[in-house]
């Protein structure tokens, strides 16, 4: 069985850092493209970064770029995403998602497998 569960969530002040981990199982995840999106309350689900099969493309939410950063432990079936010089606009829902193909599209439609969800806090 397919699944992803992401981790790391939680409260932290402007300005701090939160790790984020999406660990697969019943899939090797290192085949698979990842992507994180998120959701805050009242707004659309949005892109936020993607990691392409074997880390040859990375892309992120030029909302994000330059304090967030994605990668694979392919040890340990997993991707992070590092978040740092939080923002309060940065609180939402962290999903990481992937699918059975290549290319890593910015849209949620393109993405077959969802975790639940990680809740991130931005408050001082």
């Amino acid at each position: 069985q397919v699944q992803l569960v992401e981790s790391g969530g939680g409260l932290v002040q402007p300005g701090g850092s939160l790790r984020l981990s999406c660990a697969a199982s019943g899939f090797t995840l290192e085949e698979y493209p990842v992507a994180w999106f998120r959701q805050a309350p009242g707004k659309e689900r949005e892109f936020v970064a993607s990691i392409s099969m074997g880390a040859y493309t990375i892309s992120y939410a030029d909302s994000v770029k330059g304090r967030f950063t994605i990668s694979r432990d392919n040890a340990k079936n997993t991707v992070y995403l590092q978040m740092n010089s939080l923002k309060p606009e940065d609180t939402a829902v962290y999903y990481c998602v992937s699918r059975p193909s290549p290319g890593a599209p910015r849209t949620a439609a393109g993405y077959d497998y969802w975790g639940q969800g990680t809740q991130v806090t931005v408050s001082s």
